[in-house]
């Protein structure tokens, strides 16, 4: 995701833009790749040097890390975008360790996933302290991504980004079921697939990043489901969901189900890093258990009489 957004800053920015990551041969290989990139040597010279600051990381323990090496470096100009997805709780204790610096903060998790962050497509759903602040940074966001919503204050934008990533999850099972469904009842899934975009049940699970090999070509299902939205990042987002339902007091039925679903299959062999839309894989696999297991205990009974 980070790589995609740089990727768009530094085609697209007018000034230089700077850039820093635990990974250096990345850092290397990105800044050769785009004159205007030049690299840091810490989060801290990058808050230093420039006035906006964003970050792509993986959970909040890492933004904790990073807010805490560049705490020093910032000030009253300081614009600080945190894009990574976390828990409301963790944005807003951000948020106040960077006010109380005088510099201004920003939740703004995104939607779109790694093509929409090449493409430059992202939707950015931000909480910010003010209505003028989130128009500080609208025209760098819209250098990244499509639309820009301001959610309300700091800590709304994860609100947003976890009760859409709960609904994408139930969506994509429900699309890989469908067509599962379909393929068992004597249907080409791809077939089904085609009907369910151009009609009540399409979604972006079915329209754009569609499980069944073939249907999207730029998907992940036809790359043997590399690349794009790792399970292992679902599961995590699914958590935070669940967490947050819970401290609400709210009982997602649905968003249970697909927690348990991801946390499962984010740890089977192999599918941790695959795309999410590979539940359609394992549905496959274990519907196929269940009719070898359904087979044998027919024989068994066959045998029997």
């Amino acid at each position: 995701m980070g790589h995609g957004m740089a990727k768009n800053l530094a085609a697209k920015t007018q000034g230089d833009l700077l850039v820093f990551d635990v990974n250096k041969a990345a850092v290397e290989k990105f800044v050769d790749e785009y004159p205007k990139a030049k690299a840091a040597d810490s989060p801290a010279e990058l808050a230093d040097k420039a006035a906006t600051v964003i970050t792509m990381l993986p959970e909040a323990g890492h933004v904790q890390s990073v807010y805490s090496s560049l705490i020093d470096a910032i000030d009253q100009d300081s614009l600080l975008i945190d894009s990574s997805t976390i828990d409301a709780e963790s944005a807003r204790t951000l948020a106040k360790q960077v006010v109380d610096r005088k510099a201004t903060p920003f939740d703004a998790p995104v939607s779109g996933g790694v093509v929409g962050a090449e493409n430059g497509t992202l939707t950015f759903m931000v909480g910010a302290p003010s209505e003028a602040s989130f128009e500080k940074i609208r025209p760098t966001l819209a250098l990244m991504g499509r639309n820009a919503v301001h959610c309300g204050g700091n800590g709304t934008g994860q609100v947003a980004k976890l009760c859409n990533n709960m609904l994408l999850a139930v969506s994509m099972i429900g699309v890989s079921e469908a067509l599962l469904l379909a393929g068992r009842l004597g249907m080409d899934p791809a077939l089904m697939a085609s009907i369910m975009n151009s009609s009540t049940g399409r979604c972006w699970s079915s329209d754009t990043n569609n499980p069944h090999p073939g249907v999207i070509p730029t998907a992940p299902a036809n790359r043997e489901y590399a690349g794009g939205f790792a399970n292992k990042l679902m599961a995590k987002d699914l958590r935070l969901a669940m967490k947050a339902a819970f401290d609400s007091g709210t009982t997602p039925i649905l968003g249970t189900t697909a927690a348990q679903v991801y946390s499962d299959l984010s740890t089977m062999n192999d599918y941790g890093k695959l795309d999410f839309s590979s539940v359609y894989k394992v549905s496959q696999l274990s519907a196929d258990t269940r009719a070898c297991s359904n087979t044998r205990k027919q024989q068994h009974m066959t045998d029997k009489n």
